[in-house]
């Protein structure tokens, strides 16, 4: 799957590289970027990272005509910390314009993207997000992890690294990352357990931010997670497929 992903983003990667030997840079946004960490702080253990996205490559499409702007005001209104905007358009049919459309609450957004190349991560310095999901074994190896990680860090995007499995976990903290996202889900199988992250979570250290991603869809399970340590519970799936979005979202956050 991952592989797939990645060939999914070649030829963008491939038009950022002749834009930047054109002498075309692209200029690091010059507007507020709200703190990621100090977001999920003020509302943690347990904030809730809303995500906005249309489709999903284990789902299909999630909800035809989605509005952006809807659910940035919907997911400010009702008690998220931060929005993570799906960027990647062949897969989640998503598009960095999103980032733009879904600044205007002052939340902070992660841009969750398949970023392995250094001008992706200067493409999201040019936009309103506050963070990058970075995805440990999608890099060759922890000195490319951490390139990656140092260069988010310099126009202040916070660097989100995901981890998979333990290798996953070891290379995310060689390269330096100090925010780690267990993400719930099966890259063979697409299946979801929230055992993932009930056993990832024994290795938190003193330091370090961590989000539960993928498989969180009631109240009960945002409660447990965040006693066991996690920090945030990202939420995506489970929010775009509501009758009412932002009515899920509260009970999610506890605010309702």
């Amino acid at each position: 799957m991952l592989n797939k992903f990645r060939e999914a983003k070649r030829l963008e990667i491939e038009s950022l590289h002749k834009d930047f030997a054109a002498g075309r840079i692209p200029a690091a946004f010059r507007g507020e970027r709200p703190s990621f960490i100090g977001a999920i702080k003020a509302k943690g253990p347990g904030a809730i990272i809303a995500e906005f996205k249309p489709a999903s490559p284990s789902r299909g499409m999630l909800r035809e005509n989605a509005n952006p702007l809807d659910f940035a005001d919907a997911y400010a209104e009702n008690g998220a910390a931060a929005i993570s905007v799906l960027t990647e358009h062949k897969f989640f049919k998503g598009t960095p314009d999103f980032l733009f459309m879904m600044n205007g609450p002052g939340l902070p957004l992660l841009r969750k993207d398949f970023v392995i190349d250094p001008l992706q991560v200067a493409m999201t310095a040019s936009s309103p997000a506050s963070a990058v999901l970075l995805i440990a074994r999608m890099c060759d190896d922890a000195a490319h992890l951490k390139q990656l990680v140092d260069i988010a860090r310099m126009p202040g995007l916070t660097p989100v690294v995901e981890i998979f499995d333990q290798a996953d976990l070891d290379r995310a903290r060689e390269a330096g990352a100090d925010v780690i996202q267990v993400n719930n889900r099966d890259l063979d199988t697409l299946e979801t357990s929230l055992d993932q992250g009930r056993r990832f979570i024994k290795q938190k250290r003193d330091g370090e931010l961590w989000i539960c991603a993928s498989g969180v869809s009631t109240r009960a399970q945002v409660e447990e997670m965040a006693g066991l340590g996690f920090d945030a519970i990202l939420v995506g799936t489970s929010l775009m497929e509501a009758d009412d979005p932002g009515a899920m979202l509260a009970e999610l956050a506890g605010v309702r």
